[in-house]
């Protein structure tokens, strides 16, 4: 725990808190199954920190999908479990990366790494978990966006067991 207040304290230390970027909200299901098998599925409460600094641009300047920035969140669930995640994004475009024309449509998938509790819920089998997402946002005239998102939190076989967790949620992100 003491890790974790470290963590936290050097984060908001550093120029990372002046940055700009977004702030996410997000709803979803957690434990989400596409087979007809059944699941305990609970609710997934979610906070992230998007910040817009590049930690490394690969590419032209005029293709921002090679510029990696960090994130920083939390993740809760109705069965207790909670999630401290740190991690990269990049976002595109989904106009100028399908067609070649700007949209209000973003694309942002995101690879992260935490501290995972396991809780009441689903025991993913290690403390170190990875998270991976896939989000498609629209955004609004204000600069808000409106997401939906799909992830997977997993442990890669580090620990002595590996279920993996699916969620699907919806975001509202907001400027800071």
């Amino acid at each position: 725990m003491t890790r974790l207040f470290l963590f936290i304290f050097i984060l908001f230390k550093t120029n990372l808190l002046f940055a700009e970027g977004y702030d996410v909200f997000g709803i979803g299901m957690y434990g989400v199954k596409f087979d007809g098998s059944s699941s305990n599925n609970a609710v997934d409460l979610r906070y992230e920190r998007r910040f817009n600094n590049s930690l490394i641009n690969i590419g032209p300047k005029e293709d921002n999908f090679f510029y990696l920035k960090p994130f920083a969140g939390i993740e809760l669930t109705t069965d207790s479990a909670f999630y401290f995640i740190s991690g990269i994004y990049l976002e595109d475009n989904l106009g100028d990366l399908l067609t070649g024309n700007e949209s209000n449509w973003i694309f942002t998938p995101s690879f992260g790494l935490g501290y995972y509790e396991d809780g009441d819920g689903k025991k993913l089998g290690n403390s170190i978990e990875f998270r991976t997402t896939l989000e498609v946002s629209y955004q609004l005239q204000n600069s808000d966006r409106i997401g939906i998102s799909f992830g997977h939190i997993s442990n890669a076989n580090i620990g002595n067991k590996n279920p993996g967790v699916e969620i699907i949620s919806l975001s509202y992100q907001k400027p800071f």
